[in-house]
């Protein structure tokens, strides 16, 4: 239920790169005939990805492999926390948290027993733009998961003890973040990045709004946004493709055709400012940001490969090399471009002693813009191209990997045959591509920065 960091996914694109459905009858959904196929060689095997013909509303992404007796299934609905009503953030992820707490004639013990029974795991997480849900079963009881699974979206029960028992939950998650800097510093951040858009709304909501939502809210959250338009599936494992359009009918069937309403544009982000929560705390945590390219921005790739030369390459970064194995200021320090569907964003996290944050962040500023002016060397290019082309099939290792990944690339809006590309695409990027986009995008005069914590005053 609470989302690693703050709900970094769709852009970050190596492992996994970071998130539709419908019914008509199952012969209308003949899920048989594959439209299109791409084969990617991961380089232990081929991952040959299908888009077999699907209902209205669906996009469906299958890989049929057979060597181990599991199906594996993700699916992304247009229900993350940017559909939250402004009066009462949080209503996407406790509506997604009680989503195996009862359906249909199962109450809440009863349907958690009966995936246990089964060992079928059933997952989801609420990010921003996206409720994603990730299902695996073994193949002989796929019929009984995705059953369970079709109940639970088109039938949730959302019973008052199931309400109760999970809102008590996620308060004290709420209070556990309020004394977490790194917690504090994300949502202050996008507080502050996204103003009042809904991009701004922290994702597990806030101790007002999670109090105001009631079990009325919950069914109409549901019944909205749970439902065949635009949903992203992506399977892969111990099933053949006549088998699998009986599974999605089983589990997407009964949800009706409904489109959710875009999320609005997002207009004026972040100011450049610095924010200071004070916390007693001897570590701060800095998180600090700019605008990013969106998915689509014909620079995104040539940004990503610059993104992890200057601070997406753990040890091989230059933030790393500066902060962290020069100055000794760090134990880590990261960046990531994140894309959601109606922004981009580059956004990095430090964390260090009290009396070190106005240095680190210091640092951070320089080796920015160092980096937008002269861009990168050789063998940081060359490096990066290695790394990122050559970590990318750990992500194909499992079937749950892969319908994970594939769903990613899903939810980034790309096309099927990005796979078989993605790698190209890495291997052309230039000295002059990375120069260009580093001058771009990394402005460290135009940063935003949150200090959970403490901030030395500035040497005079």
């Amino acid at each position: 239920m609470r989302n690693a960091f703050f709900g970094w996914g769709a852009g970050h694109l190596p492992l996994p790169e970071n998130a539709s459905r419908f019914r008509p009858s199952l012969k209308g959904r003949v899920v048989i005939a594959a439209l299109f196929a791409v084969t990617f060689v991961t380089g232990a095997h081929a991952v040959d990805v299908r888009t077999p013909k699907a209902a209205k509303g669906e996009q469906v992404w299958f890989v049929e492999d057979h060597t181990l007796p599991l199906i594996a299934m993700t699916a992304a609905f247009p229900a993350g926390s940017a559909y939250d009503p402004a009066a009462k953030p949080g209503l996407a992820s406790f509506a997604g948290a009680l989503m195996d707490e009862g359906a249909g004639r199962l109450n809440s013990q009863a349907f958690q027993t009966a995936l246990s029974n089964r060992a079928i795991r059933l997952n989801v997480s609420t990010e921003r733009d996206w409720m994603v849900v990730t299902l695996v079963t073994l193949s002989d009881n796929a019929h009984d998961a995705f059953q369970l699974l079709g109940s639970a979206l088109a039938h949730p029960r959302f019973d008052a003890e199931a309400i109760n028992r999970v809102r008590a939950q996620i308060l004290s998650n709420l209070a556990q973040d309020q004394e977490d800097p790194q917690a504090v510093a994300a949502k202050t951040f996008f507080a502050a990045f996204y103003h009042d858009h809904p991009y701004g709304h922290p994702e597990s909501g806030t101790v007002a709004g999670i109090d105001a939502i009631g079990a009325g809210d919950l069914r109409g959250f549901a019944a909205s946004h749970w439902v065949r338009g635009d949903v992203r599936i992506s399977v892969a494992g111990d099933v053949d493709a006549r088998t699998l359009a009986s599974l999605l009918d089983l589990a997407f069937g009964a949800l009706p055709l409904r489109a959710v309403p875009r999320i609005p544009p997002v207009g004026r982000v972040g100011a450049g400012n610095v924010v200071i929560v004070p916390m007693p705390v001897p570590q701060p945590v800095a998180i600090f940001g700019l605008p990013g390219p969106m998915r689509k921005d014909r620079d995104f790739i040539a940004a990503y490969v610059a993104n992890h030369i200057l601070g997406g390459g753990d040890f091989s970064s230059r933030l790393t090399e500066e902060v962290r194995v020069k100055r000794g200021l760090t134990y880590g320090i990261d960046t990531s471009l994140d894309t959601y569907q109606r922004a981009g964003l580059f956004v990095g996290q430090v964390a260090t002693r009290a009396d070190a944050m106005r240095e680190s962040l210091d640092v951070v500023r320089k080796t920015m813009a160092d980096f937008a002016a002269n861009g990168a060397t050789q063998k940081e290019l060359d490096d990066a191209k290695t790394y990122l082309t050559g970590s990318f099939p750990l992500a194909f290792t499992s079937n749950a990997g892969i319908a994970g990944q594939l769903n990613a690339f899903q939810r980034a809006g790309l096309p099927v045959d990005y796979l078989a590309h993605r790698n190209a695409l890495i291997n052309a990027v230039t000295l002059d591509d990375v120069k260009r986009v580093a001058k771009r995008l990394f402005n460290p005069a135009h940063m935003t920065v949150v200090v959970a914590g403490t901030l030395p005053p500035a040497k005079k």
